[in-house]
């Protein structure tokens, strides 16, 4: 937009405000100049909105100010780099890396749709801007158009990291963003579950989609009819995708747990992006399903029966005296003789090659099926026994010894198990904490880490680990997936180490070692004890098995899409 001079001010006795960049429902973004630094810097003034109480704007300042510094740990080029976060009037001002070029939705608006190859090159420096705040534990939370930077010397960066989660994470009554974009929300958010990195790549997938037709796939007349297609409503076919079309059908899966993972679309992008084209990758295995009938196979088609030719020379019918009518039932009574005779054997070949599969196919202990002497066996997946688990050759998933986690014998032979997988991704609930010590547990280091299983029932053996190995929490712990319940939880942990009368610098994470061996990323915390209480006031307490209800993204989203779920 055109600069308008603006009134100079100067804020935190250090960033002069020079002219407005943009404006939105919640502040403003300034063109300013770093007097200390003599540089021109981008400023976000933030706006609470006028409907909020003293408490509550407090409380968006707060949050809105720790959500900054986390972005401020995200070191990539593809990422606008936050320099400060200044305080003046009682509220965050956000120093940011001033970017001189277009937004990609001015450069749509102005364009039309784009090219799929030049798309693909843009996903993919988004993509790899994602990884690297996902890497940080920094969720994007508003991917779109508008907060995508093309740089005058073509360098694509995204803008505006953790400001999104800060504004939907609010338990306010506020729609914010949230309602403004809402064809770019996850079908998680839009239900009202946390949402994880899957989220981030599902908005990325819209992104691309709107970038190489033209418009958003779900958006509708009103805000609430978009998240009940976003929800509900399979993706339209794309025209003028060629290419890209396999990225976007892997990213816009409805389960988050069946989405194209980061680094293979990343890939892929990069292909397309230099003139080659996308495979088409299949989604994760969902439930199990049995890949071979419970009921008895079709015996093999019988060789066709056969009939004799008449030998010259033989007596026929008009030379024995038998009647031409006798004749032709006796040889009718023959064939039909010898196909039964032909139909038995053949059954009773096929029931003793499968036998003898069937025994040389399993192994000593009864689990996953090998091949016999002779024969050949195409692999479909790992499988494992597990002791105790079901007789007659059934196979498990790896659980604790049968029961519902996969133990039960399948008979016949077994079935084969599609291998399990586990996700885990650790963000910030309180971060670091400076004060009085032992800290108070409402303000000592807090975070929440979201386990995903590739599949039910399941249970999950995990702990959270200190890069010091000095932690309040590190025992190992299970959590249980039930049989056809979501496959997505949420543990918290409260972390009460400290260092009397100096600072403990530290990393976290949640290590999985069963059914899979899985790490999250690292989350970097410290403690400073400015100040040791008596040893009788400190207290301590585990951290919790179960999620605090802390305040969520989609909760925003909850209250819509409530309304449209009683209406279905």
């Amino acid at each position: 937009m055109s600069e308008v001079p603006g009134d100079e001010r100067l804020v935190a006795g250090r960033y002069r405000l020079l002219s407005p960049l943009g404006e939105g429902g919640m502040g403003v973004v300034w063109r300013a100049r770093d007097e200390l630094l003599a540089r021109e810097v981008a400023v976000k003034e933030v706006r609470a909105p006028a409907a909020l109480g003293t408490t509550d704007e407090q409380r968006l300042y707060a949050r809105l100010e720790r959500e900054a510094w986390a972005a401020g740990r995200i070191s990539h080029r593809n990422v606008v780099t936050v320099y400060d976060v200044a305080t003046e009037d009682g509220r965050p001002w956000i120093v940011m890396e001033l970017v001189r070029g277009l937004a990609l939705s001015d450069v749509l608006d102005a364009e039309g749709p784009l090219p799929p190859q030049r798309v693909a090159y843009i996903g993919a420096e988004i993509l790899a801007a994602l990884r690297a705040a996902h890497e940080a534990g920094v969720l994007h939370r508003d991917v779109k158009p508008g907060n995508v930077l093309i740089a005058n010397d073509g360098r694509v960066v995204l803008t505006d990291f953790g400001i999104a989660t800060v504004e939907g994470t609010s338990n306010l009554t506020m729609t914010g963003e949230l309602i403004g974009s809402p064809e770019f929300l996850a079908p998680e958010r839009a239900l009202g579950r946390t949402p994880g990195p899957e989220s981030d790549l599902w908005s990325l997938g819209v992104l691309l989609y709107a970038a190489v037709e033209g418009n958003t796939p779900f958006r509708q007349d009103t805000p609430l009819n978009t998240l009940r297609a976003v929800v509900d409503e399979e993706l339209p076919p794309p025209r003028r995708a060629g290419a890209l079309a396999p990225v976007l059908a892997g990213l816009l899966r409805k389960d988050p747990a069946e989405r194209l993972s980061a680094e293979e679309a990343e890939h892929q992008l990069r292909v397309i992006g230099a003139g080659g084209g996308a495979r088409t990758v299949p989604p994760p295995p969902g439930p199990y399903s049995p890949t071979v009938s419970a009921a008895s196979p079709t015996p093999a088609t019988p060789p066709t029966p056969f009939v004799p030719h008449p030998v010259p020379g033989t007596a026929t019918t008009a030379t024995t005296g038998v009647p031409p009518e006798r004749a032709r039932r006796a040889a009718m009574v023959l064939v039909a003789g010898v196909a039964i005779l032909l139909l038995a054997v053949g059954g009773l070949a096929w029931a003793l090659v499968n036998k003898g599969k069937d025994q040389g196919g399993r192994d000593d202990n009864g689990g996953g099926s090998v091949p016999a002497s002779g024969t050949s066996s195409a692999s479909t997946g790992s499988t494992a026994s597990a002791p105790g688990g079901g007789t007659d050759g059934g196979t498990t998933d790896g659980g604790d010894g049968g029961g519902d986690d996969g133990g039960n014998g399948a008979g016949n032979g077994g079935t084969v198990t599609p291998p399990q997988t586990v996700k885990v991704y650790v963000e910030t609930v309180h971060g670091s904490y400076s004060g009085a010590c032992p800290p108070p547990e409402a303000e000592a280091p807090a975070f929440r880490a979201t386990i995903t299983v590739g599949r039910t029932p399941a249970a999950v053996d995990y702990r959270w680990a200190t890069k010091s190995g000095e932690s309040s929490g590190s025992g190992w712990k299970t959590l249980h997936f039930a049989a056809g319940g979501p496959k997505q939880k949420q543990v918290s942990h409260t972390e009460l180490t400290y260092k009397a009368n100096e600072t403990h610098h530290d990393r976290i994470r949640v290590e999985v070692r069963s059914p899979v061996e899985v790490r999250s990323n690292w989350i970097d915390f410290s403690v400073t004890c400015e100040q040791e209480l008596p040893t009788d006031e400190s207290s301590y307490t585990p951290d919790a098995a179960n999620t605090p209800n802390t305040p969520s993204v989609a909760n925003t989203a909850s209250a819509a899409s409530s309304v449209f779920r009683r209406a279905r």
